[in-house]
Parts: C-alpha cells; structure tokens; sequence
C-alpha cells in the first residue's frame, strides 16, 4: 500500500508522541488528583487541536507544500486534506465515547478529582489497540480490495443502528464488558485512592477504578471498529490514517471534561453521528464507481455536525436522560447483579 510515511517521518511521529504523552503524565502527577475545571479543559483541549494543525502543517511543508514543484505541491495539499478530513470526522465519532464515559462515571460513582487519571490510562491502553487494528486494516485492504465494500456495508448499516438506537438510554448493568471484568475480578465496595487493587477483609481486591479503566479501554476499542473503517474511506495510506487518529484521541480527555456538562445541549448529536457513518459508508460503497473528492467529504460532515448542534440548541430534548448510543446490544437481566 502507497503511504508518504518514510522511516523519518514515522521516527518523527512516534517521537512527538511519547514526548507528548510523557509530558502530559508530567503534569498530571504535578498537579495531583483533583477536579479539572473548565478553563483547564479548555485550554488543553485547544493546545491538542493546536498541536495537531501543527503537525499537519509540518507534514504539508515538509513534502513540499511550499516549494515549485507542482506535482509535489498538489501531493501536500492532498494529505495535508486528507489527515484534517479524517482528524475531523474521528473527532466528531469520539464525541460518542464522551457521552458513554460520562455514564460509566456516573455508574460507577467515580469521584471528580479521579477521572483524570482514569481516562488518560485508559486512552493510552485504547491508543496502542487502535495502533494494531489500523495497521491489520491497511494490511487487509492492500491484500483485499473487496474489503473496502465490506468496510462501507458495515458503516451504513452502523449509522442506521445508531439512529434508531439514539435517545435510548444504554443498559450498562447488562453490558457483556461489564459482566466479563465481574466474572475475572473481585470487585471491592468502594475506592481507595487511585490505587488499581486493595485489601478488604484481608483479601485483595480490585477497586471499581480498575474496572473503570479496563472498560474505557474495551468501549475505545470497540467505537473504533466504526471509527477506523470511516477514515478508510477518506485515506487508505496507513501514515495519514494512524496520525488522524492519534491526535484525535490524544486530545479526547480534555475533551470529555470540557463537554461532559453540555451533553444534553447536544442531545441531537447522535443522530448527526448517525447521518456522518451513513455518508461516509456511502462514499466507501461508491469508490470504484464514483470517487467522491475530500473536500466533499470534509464538508459533508462538517455540515451535517453544524447543523446537527444548531437543531439541538433550538429543540429541547424530551427527557433529562443522557443520550448516546452504547456499542452493544443486550437486554437487561430481570435480577441484575450487584453494581459492584
């Protein structure tokens, strides 16, 4: 599979990140537990966006962006499209993990000043997962051209569940993740600290944060089997896809702490998530017929958000519950375990 990822630009890359990602463990240990306002929130979240348009703007100077070179020229502008294109849409689609973040920490009773921590060990296991996943689905599609077909299929048919799924409230109680991490773990009653494991009685336990953690990871995981396929769509070259992805979900913790209390503002969103997964399925399926060009796609889905968020500003939402669509489908139990 093409790719501009030379061996210095993925050194580079790989750099940056765990510079990044050790400088923000830094300052997370500085600052200790403890609540994150939202001027923090803010200004985080706009040193990751900041740094990601960076980034993109490195990569487009670097393969000649500004140079004389018209082919070359035309190259940058083309990826340098396609990473803001698809940092875009998987911004957007993390708005979903935002909402069922805020759920598992309302389930759990995670106290404010501990879901810092917990989401950053969380994404940093989600940020490896994703690394593979990414990496065995440009494998298949440079292998198996018919994969893209099967890739579009499963968005369409995922933007739909979502739709109808949207305005219901998740059954996390009955959630199959949920029930695996009880079936392995002795859960304790309540939290000590930010400790993973304490002792109860003499018997050592996991604590709720733990299981916290362990599910972030698995519901990262299993938003980004819609996620990655969507960027396929936009960019099949494997350097574009992986960055798109790891700076979108680099900054996703500032993120959730700075949109956590406006989720019912936006209780429309879903179903523009819904019309996004749709669209881009659509673009997928068209591919051999029709190549529909990035900035289509960068627009479509930069419309359908707009006016998705405008729509939930001006129609008030029929109930105070949470919206979102949880990534699994079961029905809750008649006699539900004990929460822990």
């Amino acid at each position: 599979m093409m790719s501009v990822g030379t061996p210095l630009l993925w050194s580079a890359f790989a750099a940056f990140v765990v510079v990044a990602l050790l400088i923000d463990f830094f300052a997370m240990n500085k600052q200790g537990a403890h609540k994150v306002s939202m001027k923090e929130a803010t200004i985080w979240s706009v040193i990751w966006v900041a740094v990601s348009f960076i980034f993109v703007g490195l990569l487009w100077w670097y393969m000649g962006g500004t140079g004389t070179d018209a082919a070359a020229k035309q190259l940058a502008d083309t990826k340098a499209l396609e990473f803001v294109t698809g940092y875009v849409v998987e911004k957007a689609l993390a708005v979903d993990n935002i909402f069922v973040f805020l759920m598992l920490f309302t389930y759990f009773a995670v106290p404010a000043e501990y879901q810092k921590r917990a989401l950053m060990i969380g994404i940093l296991v989600a940020l490896v997962l994703r690394g593979a996943l990414i990496l065995v689905g440009a494998w298949l599609i440079a292998q198996f051209h018919w994969i893209l077909y099967l890739f579009g299929a499963f968005l369409v048919f995922t933007g739909i569940k979502m739709w109808l799924a949207a305005g219901d409230e998740p059954d996390l109680e009955a959630n199959p993740a949920l029930k695996w991490v009880r079936k392995h773990f002795t859960i304790a009653p309540h939290f000590d600290g930010e400790k993973f494991f304490t002792k109860v009685n003499g018997l050592r336990m996991a604590t709720p944060m733990l299981v916290v953690v362990i599910l972030i990871g698995i519901i990262d995981v299993v938003f980004a089997v819609d996620s990655i396929p969507a960027i396929f769509a936009i960019t099949t070259d494997p350097f574009i896809v992986l960055t798109s992805n790891v700076f979108a979900i680099l900054g996703l913790r500032a993120m959730y702490f700075l949109l956590a209390g406006l989720h019912e503002k936006f209780h429309l969103l879903p179903y523009g998530l819904a019309l996004v997964l749709v669209f881009i399925g659509t673009k997928m399926l068209l591919i051999d017929i029709y190549k529909i060009p990035i900035e289509w796609s960068l627009g479509g889905t930069a419309a359908i958000l707009t006016v998705t968020m405008l729509l939930s500003v001006m129609i008030k939402p029929k109930s105070d519950t949470p919206h979102g669509a949880f990534p699994f489908d079961s029905k809750k139990e008649d006699t539900p375990d004990e929460r822990r």
